[in-house]
């Protein structure tokens, strides 16, 4: 059997995992990956890369992640349902795993609609379950969907997102369990701003057992000024900011530095709550901020996980 991930190995391990987030440029301007990649190289287990995130054209995630791995980071590679038919996405399995990519999160992906080729024609001939079981299937069973022979089965690490904060809020940990059934290893969670209500979705996390089935990461995303959280609140589904947040930061006389002191006292909280294994940082472009917050939070050194 292939060696596991980094990731897998920390997590299988009992430790508390730390993940960032990297979004590949909109052009093929390599040395953007790299200073990127700097900031984050040994303050995190794993890097993700998105896959074109909100619809909008960028660099491959298979592509960045191949360079990650040649800048020595271990990446997470995205994978969404929105561009491939079920075809596509095996293929670029076995060509990601081929090129070393070991950790992959499957989405179903933003609606094209969000980005900036709203008139392209989407695909999701699979949803993100389906890509999950997907890809377990080629792993495990060796098998394609079609039932034919895997010659080299991609031994994956396999990861999904889960959103606690989306109505019907009942209804998150049931979509939850379907994904754990399928085969997801580890979860990256949306941004946790409510530790009420997140408290109360981990409750029936483990009401259920998943705690014990899959890995869970707490999203976290620094805020840099009252008006980020407001759109936040506003604009992004299934985010979900309090009100008392956005004083905080309105009141504060750097509204940055207060962003960064939030993300760390809910890294602090999400140590606690059972059933959390790691974190999942994303600083969207501001990735320098990462070393910062990994450091104050007491989550260094990572070789020590």
């Amino acid at each position: 059997m292939t060696e596991a991930s980094q990731l897998q190995t920390v997590l299988d391990g009992g430790g508390f995992a730390v993940t960032a987030e990297l979004g590949p440029p909109k052009g093929a301007d390599l040395e953007v990956v790299r200073r990127k990649a700097e900031y984050l190289k040994g303050m995190v287990d794993a890097v993700n890369v998105t896959d074109n995130q909100t619809a909008v054209v960028r660099m491959s995630s298979i592509a960045t992640c191949a360079i990650l791995r040649e800048l020595g980071i271990e990446p997470v590679m995205q994978m969404v349902c929105r561009d491939r038919n079920r075809i596509a996405l095996q293929s670029d399995i076995l060509g990601a795993y081929a090129l070393g990519i070991r950790n992959i999160l499957c989405l179903s992906g933003d609606h094209q609609r969000f980005g900036n080729h709203p008139e392209a024609k989407n695909v999701f001939d699979i949803d993100s379950i389906q890509l999950i079981h997907t890809v377990r299937t080629m792993r495990d069973d060796r098998k394609f969907i079609c039932g034919d022979d895997v010659e080299g089965a991609p031994r994956m690490f396999i990861g999904a997102a889960a959103n606690p904060f989306s109505d019907p809020f009942e209804y998150r940990v049931r979509r939850l369990a379907k994904k754990v059934a399928a085969g997801a290893q580890f979860i990256q969670t949306q941004c946790v701003y409510d530790l009420k209500k997140f408290r109360k979705w981990m409750e029936m996390v483990r009401d259920l057992g998943l705690h014990e089935r899959t890995h869970i990461l707490a999203g976290i995303t620094p805020l840099k000024s009252d008006g980020m959280a407001r759109y936040m609140r506003d604009h992004v589904a299934g985010v979900d900011v309090p009100d008392e947040l956005i004083q905080r930061l309105r009141a504060a006389g750097k509204a940055a530095e207060e962003g960064i002191n939030i993300a760390i006292e809910t890294i602090q909280e999400m140590k606690d709550v059972e059933g959390v294994h790691g974190a999942h940082l994303m600083a969207i472009e501001w990735e320098k901020k990462v070393p910062e917050i990994v450091e104050r939070a007491g989550l260094l050194p990572r070789e020590a996980q």
